[in-house]
């Protein structure tokens, strides 16, 4: 085993490719695997048009098989081979999951559950990201990687750790415990503001002393809902901690090489403020994998959206998604023909500059061998890793887009993390409000009617949009209400729902009737929430059947339109209003007490887009039917459209002169598995 602390010799640097052309890799794991087959690697990589892999994301036990022993002649060796064959390398920090003689020494790295249970060894990120003793190694380690590689040809970023939080995001060790005390003096000061904040003059929860202060750990009932809110914020703030440790010490030895980390903006990930995150990395990187159940190309849609908002609009990389099947589902269907690169074509036309995979070559042992990869099982000689060369060639055909920037559309669809947060505690109305679904849905329903949508939070400039759907939007703090209410006037429409507006930051409510801060926005008031039990309904004027909530909408502004009564409600009178419309200086607000799906939410949203005057993005056979995103290039716009799964909609020469452009990559014809790119000149 190597012992020495030398560092790598210095080489001349290349141009970084990603400046250049659209990067296509994988996650790379050499020292699975027995050298013999690097060779083959490799020459395999350059069949395929591979340009970027990451490693080594979980090699601290190779790199550092005992506290005092290190061993990088292996990665050495592949990262010289790398360099000579042309491909570069997002190099990751190795940090994600410690080795078994650390977590053996060092028990006390390893996380606490809130029922008090250790998580060991055995799996992965068996880490606390408060853990200082645990940072002590990390950090040593990541030192050490910087200044071996810092220099060599191959690195064009770091990758700090991996999917930070991914298992262990909540940690209420006493580790964890001090962290949350001193996070809580920097936020409150002193013990009196947050004893205000918490509202622990309820069920006797008085603090007097910081060290009283505990996480949410289990108790009797629910813990405190603002405890529990600042604990979300802790915790994420601890993990963006831990990144900024880590970029630390990397920008102190290679202060010019771009640092990113991992994020996972999919599904029901909520644990990390991503957007939060954005100025801790020089560039935003996300992974993503497709849900696999009928309309999961939407949800791919809207993560990539969310991923350019929290990106500020700036080139991304997709640092992992999946060629086919994942491993981790109860049931893992394999993609079907074309969805390979539909999903990669749909990630770049919002903005990806890299089309990256877990992983290169499908492991034959562990966890994860049955998860897809670039290189299958089956080898070269496979359908699957046709298709991969054949994306290859298709991302370097795509090539000019690289560097670009996305367009914003005119709607939005606004996640709010907070408010997400506070809408999975118990204690509420309804705790099966399902969040991020119901942002999907109004999310579907734009789609449907043929615009462009963004997917923003809070941090984006929502006034630079026409239409702003806010749904549940429950903690509105008093400089939210207000930036919503400036950019009403100032010409946006505004559509919020039931529960909304109802608390402020720190999950007080917001007195005097419901939805709080933007009851004098919308002009309404409500005085109780209706939840619906299972299997009830509401009945709208029109005929429409709105789920889980009703409310007694009270109009107290003259200029509310009502758009919908109650015919039959479980908490609202026949004929009361439960969808209104107010116009409010050059915009309007719009409030929907129920929760409307599929036909029904789509009449509402045609009429409102009427009423707001605003017109399709796309050409009437277009509408509903894909998904649409825009980059700006020189002189030109480039126009990914993503087919939703309804129809063929033919050939992609004819879909591109309904947009009056060109095709320039992606499929021949926009079948229901299929995406293309068009080229269209800008006037």
């Amino acid at each position: 085993m190597m012992n020495s602390n030398t560092t790598r010799p210095s080489f001349p640097r290349r141009p970084r490719r990603e400046d250049t052309a659209i990067h296509f890799g994988a996650d790379y794991n050499p020292d699975q695997w027995p050298e013999t087959t690097w060779a083959e690697d490799i020459a395999l990589m350059q069949r395929a048009g591979i340009t970027v892999v990451t490693l080594p994301v979980f090699s601290w036990a190779h790199i550092q098989p005992d506290e005092d022993r290190w061993d990088f002649g292996w990665l050495d060796r592949i990262m010289d081979l790398l360099a000579q064959a042309g491909i570069d390398v997002d190099m990751a920090t190795s940090t994600a999951s410690p080795p078994a003689w650390l977590t053996a020494k060092h028990p006390e790295v390893l996380p606490t559950t809130r029922t008090g249970e250790t998580l060991w060894p055995g799996g992965r990120q068996q880490w606390r990201p408060t853990s200082p003793v645990f940072r002590r190694y990390a950090l040593e380690l990541t030192r050490r990687m910087a200044e071996r590689y810092g220099n060599h040809p191959a690195l064009v970023a770091w990758h700090v750790n991996n999917e930070l939080g991914c298992h262990n995001a909540y940690d209420y060790s006493d580790d964890a415990a001090a962290a949350f005390r001193a996070w809580l003096r920097e936020r409150y000061a002193t013990l009196e503001a947050l004893n205000d904040a918490w509202g622990t003059a309820f069920w006797s929860q008085i603090y007097h002393r910081w060290e009283e202060i505990l996480p949410p750990r289990l108790a009797a009932s629910e813990p405190n809902p603002t405890q529990l809110l600042d604990f979300r914020r802790f915790s994420s703030d601890a993990l963006r901690n831990y990144l900024r440790a880590e970029s630390e010490v990397l920008r102190a030895i290679t202060p010019e090489i771009p640092i990113t980390t991992n994020f996972m903006v999919m599904g029901d990930t909520a644990a990390m403020d991503y957007p939060s995150w954005a100025d801790d990395v020089d560039f935003v990187s996300n992974d993503h994998y497709l849900d696999s159940r009928p309309g999961g190309i939407d949800e791919l849609a809207f993560s990539a959206s969310l991923t350019s908002a929290i990106a500020a609009g700036r080139p991304w990389w997709l640092m992992e998604h999946s060629t086919s099947a994942v491993n981790w589902r109860p049931v893992n269907p394999p993609k079907l023909p074309g969805e390979l690169a539909r999903d990669s074509l749909t990630h770049l036309g919002h903005g990806a500059d890299a089309i990256c995979f877990f992983q290169w070559r499908a492991s034959r042992a562990g966890a994860e061998k049955y998860h897809a990869a670039l290189l299958p099982h089956a080898g070269a000689d496979s359908r699957l890793f046709r298709d991969v060369v054949a994306l290859g060639r298709t991302l370097t055909d795509l090539s000019e887009i690289a560097g670009s920037q996305s367009v914003r559309a005119r709607a939005a669809v606004v996640i709010d993390y907070e408010s997400w947060w506070s809408l999975t505690q118990e204690f509420l109305p309804h705790t099966r409000l399902d969040y991020r679904g119901q942002a999907l849905d109004w999310y579907r329903a734009l789609v449907s009617a043929g615009l462009r949508v963004d997917v923003v939070t809070p941090h984006n400039d929502l006034a630079a949009y026409d239409v702003i759907v806010a749904p549940l939007l429950h903690v509105v703090p008093t400089e939210l209400a207000e930036r919503l209410r400036t950019a009403v006037v100032g010409g946006s429409h505004l559509v919020t729902t039931y529960f909304s507006g109802t608390v402020d930051e720190h999950d007080h409510v917001i007195l005097g009737g419901y939805p709080g801060a933007l009851r004098d926005l919308l002009g309404i008031r409500v005085e109780e929430f209706s939840p619906l039990l299972d299997g009830d309904v509401a009945v709208l004027s029109n005929g429409a059947t709105g789920r889980m909530w009703s409310e007694e909408v009270t109009v107290t502004d003259p200029s509310v339109q009502v758009l919908r009564c109650y015919e039959q409600a479980r908490g609202a009178a026949a004929g009361a209003p439960a969808v209104t419309r107010r116009a409010v200086g050059e915009g309007s607000a719009t409030y929907v007490s129920t929760r409307l799906e599929d036909e029904d939410l789509a009449g509402v949203v045609t009429e409102l887009l009427a009423a707001a005057g605003i017109e399709p993005d796309l050409p009437e056979p277009l509408r509903g039917e894909v998904i649409a995103a825009v980059r700006r290039g020189d002189g030109v716009d480039y126009w990914t459209l993503t087919n939703r799964g309804n129809r063929d909609l033919g050939s992609s020469a004819d879909v591109a002169d309904m947009l009056g452009g060109t095709p320039l990559g992606g499929a021949d014809k926009l079948g229901v598995t299929d995406a293309v790119v068009v080229r269209v000149p800008r006037g």
